[in-house]
């Protein structure tokens, strides 16, 4: 009897590990409006990776690891920061109870304007194949605060985005959306648009 105890704590202690890891590396969002169409539709569910824009404080690792050198304040980012171009899941500034979908457009440093519905990021047109009918709207230039971005909707028309309420809070970001797996029909996986100025 306890041989077959220990087996099963010896079977299921590692599942549980594994599971644990997982859930916190990995997330499920269904998306609630339609602002990212055509890419993602109401109703549709998303994998999250969670540990996209992980920081770790480099100056409490380096106490670890005696041969890197950090200097207080120091932070990485084994896995990158957001990157024009990727869809994210934040909570929203206003209400963080709620959470949104969109897809990144000015990086900490830019400035952004919206001119005739063209989205210009430092000067430069941007080239944005996902949006199917922009619109003819115009927004003031804003350049983006430190640890901030500034988000849109892919669906314009639609979208209650930074040109409403201002730019995203980077300790807000709850990871880059990588999968849209339900339903079975609209299963892709969603890569970063190249949408360099």
């Amino acid at each position: 009897m306890r041989s077959i105890i220990r087996e099963s704590i010896e079977t299921i202690t590692p599942a549980l590990f594994v599971l644990l890891v997982v859930h916190q590396l990995v997330g499920h969002y269904e998306v609630h409006q339609s602002s990212m169409l055509p890419r993602l539709t109401e109703g549709d569910r998303v994998l999250v990776h969670k540990a996209a824009f992980m920081e770790i404080d480099a100056a409490r690792a380096a106490r670890w690891l005696p041969w890197v050198r950090a200097d207080a304040g120091d932070e990485w980012h084994p896995f990158g920061e957001p990157g024009r171009g990727d869809i994210i899941v934040f909570h929203w500034p206003r209400d963080p109870s709620q959470d949104f979908v969109k897809r990144v457009i000015g990086l900490p440093g830019d400035t952004v304007e919206i001119r005739s519905g063209t989205v210009y990021v430092n000067g430069a047109a941007l080239d944005e194949p996902y949006v199917q009918r922009p619109l003819a709207d115009s927004h003031r230039a804003i350049t983006v605060q430190p640890e901030r971005y500034y988000v849109l909707g892919d669906n314009r028309a639609a979208s209650d985005d930074s040109r409403d309420w201002g730019t995203v809070p980077a300790d807000l970001i709850v990871g880059k959306v990588q999968v849209s797996f339900w339903p079975l029909e609209h299963f892709s996986f969603l890569t970063t648009v190249a949408t360099a100025p």
